[in-house]
């Protein structure tokens, strides 16, 4: 049996690198703050690998600005729920069928380096 390599393929943005508007308390609220998103789509890469044509696969300049339009507007209290925001995006594209999404953010706490929380979402699955 020959093994379907098809849901295997990954697409993987590294160092997303997004200034909002994100915290909970009052003084985070005044200003932006840098946040990083690593992201993995889970995709077919075979049809762009046979072509080299920009239409046949996930176009990844768009996508990274459609998440920095997104999150930006929605001046998240929680990198939680950024995560979830960067998901939905990828997720609308339909040859995505799966979506890993890393938020970082740095200086999050006094004496902590940074706070980071990773979600994995397929398009089976709905956002609560």
């Amino acid at each position: 049996m020959i093994e379907n390599n098809e849901n295997r393929d990954r697409l993987r943005l590294n160092g997303l690198e997004i200034d909002c508007v994100i915290g909970d308390l009052a003084e985070e609220r005044r200003c932006e703050q840098r946040i990083v998103l690593d992201l993995v789509l889970t995709c077919s890469l075979r049809a762009a690998g046979a072509s080299d044509d920009l239409r046949d696969t996930v176009d990844y300049a768009a996508l990274a600005e459609a998440i920095r339009r997104k999150v930006r507007a929605a001046r998240c209290r929680m990198i939680e729920r950024a995560a979830e925001l960067a998901a939905q995006v990828c997720l609308e594209d339909l040859r995505v069928s799966e979506v890993s999404v890393r938020v970082e953010k740095v200086g999050a706490v006094p004496g902590l380096r940074s706070a980071t929380v990773e979600i994995l979402r397929n398009r089976n699955e709905v956002a609560e």
